[in-house]
């Protein structure tokens, strides 16, 4: 399995994006994501410059209810 790499907050929100999460708005310097039949909401950092850390992607795509697998097919 590929491991998972560096990927800024945009990538990371075009990813969630195609498995049918929608931008509902933005707080700051984070996008919040929801989708329908989903009770969770997520909320990515977008840094200009910076990459998503790790941790918080991994636990992102954890409250997303998506394998790491899964989600790097998305990318």
């Amino acid at each position: 399995m590929k491991s998972l790499g560096s990927y800024s907050g945009e990538r990371v929100i075009a990813a969630f994006k195609n498995d049918g999460w929608q931008s509902v708005r933005r707080k700051g310097s984070h996008v919040i994501l929801e989708k329908d039949g989903h009770a969770a909401t997520l909320s990515v950092p977008v840094h200009t410059g910076k990459t998503v850390k790790r941790g918080t992607l991994r636990s992102l795509i954890k409250d997303a209810g998506l394998s790491v697998r899964e989600f790097l097919e998305l990318v």
